[in-house]
């Protein structure tokens, strides 16, 4: 593969590091979801039930949980929209470290209360995931803090794929898994763990068709990077990263089958589904997996249990109001 000088996280990697945030975050359910259009099983892994209402804190806990006391007091910073951002804060107050989030102006103002009420300092810059990136570095040239990437990073891979490797703890006959995608690290590690246990299983990334960066990338064969004007229309705030990450590329190449991409009707259309069927309550990005086996089942091969990552439960009442409330179109 063309990214093979990165290395790949390995599954004793993944076990030490489940091991690792044991104490931080919860082994999340399979649901079954009945879904009227699915002649087969097919199951939701219920990441909104983390603590912080997202698997993001699994690949912050397992980088920060491998920092050195020196480290510890320097603090820590990272960028992002929203659910990494609220990861990071959780694990550094656990830890009595200082957070510092450089977050989007765009961000879903339910995210940035929630990164602050858990103590964090939260900087704030233009939309696009760049200027993230250069405020951070710009902070930790001036204060020394630790950086937490939010995906590219093989720490964080390997705690995002504790979220795999549970699956197919919980269903060893899995044939079928779906996770969403924008920088690659949830998908980078569930298949990096799904495959390395069950090398029969396929796995496909989702992302929306306004934000389809990662796609493009897959079908392309290198990394392509689009403007945050794009990025921004999605519904699923979650999903807006510019470009996959170069680690987390070299992982999908390794061990994805396919990218899917989904339109903003079939992501609304799923939200409600998941929440007819299993109770969850899914923030957009992360109901476009299970979008992809209602709307997309051309795409995929043919299964008799599959699993959707519900990523994220961290929606605002009033849209999660108004996308239950519509007419379905």
């Amino acid at each position: 593969m063309s990214a093979a000088t990165e290395s790949l996280v390995s599954l004793d990697a993944i076990r030490a590091a489940a091991a690792r945030i044991s104490g931080i975050a919860i082994k999340t359910p399979l649901i079954r979801a009945p879904f009227p259009s699915a002649s087969d099983e097919v199951w939701l892994k219920a990441e909104s039930l983390q603590p912080i209402g997202a698997f993001k804190i699994r690949g912050a806990a397992n980088k920060i949980l491998q920092l050195t006391p020196d480290e510890l007091a320097r603090g820590v910073i990272t960028y992002s929209s929203g659910n990494h951002a609220q990861g990071v804060a959780y694990v550094a107050r656990t830890v009595g470290a200082k957070a510092v989030i450089v977050m989007p102006s765009n961000a879903p103002a339910i995210k940035r209360a929630a990164t602050l009420a858990l103590g964090a300092e939260v900087v704030d810059v233009g939309p696009a995931s760049s200027e993230r990136l250069a405020k951070a570095e710009e902070l930790v040239r001036k204060h020394g803090y630790i950086v937490i990437p939010p995906y590219d990073d093989e720490q964080i891979i390997a705690g995002q794929a504790t979220c795999g490797l549970e699956i197919v703890e919980t269903l060893p006959d899995v044939d079928l898994v779906l996770s969403p995608v924008s920088g690659g690290g949830l998908l980078s590690g569930v298949s990096a763990a799904v495959r390395q246990v069950r090398p029969q299983a396929r796995v496909f990334g989702v992302e929306p068709e306004l934000a389809g960066d990662t796609a493009e990338s897959f079908r392309t064969g290198k990394i392509v990077e689009w403007p945050a004007e794009l990025t921004c229309r999605t519904i699923a705030d979650g999903l807006r990263t510019q470009s996959v990450g170069q680690r987390n590329y070299a992982h999908i190449q390794a061990f994805v089958d396919g990218i899917i991409t989904v339109t903003e009707a079939e992501i609304r259309a799923a939200m409600r589904a998941i929440v007819a069927t299993s109770r969850l309550v899914p923030e957009p990005s992360g109901a476009v997996a299970t979008a992809a086996l209602l709307f997309h089942a051309a795409e995929l091969p043919p299964y008799r249990k599959a699993v959707a990552v519900v990523s994220g439960g961290n929606v605002a009442p009033e849209l999660l109001a108004a996308v239950l409330t519509e007419a379905a179109g």
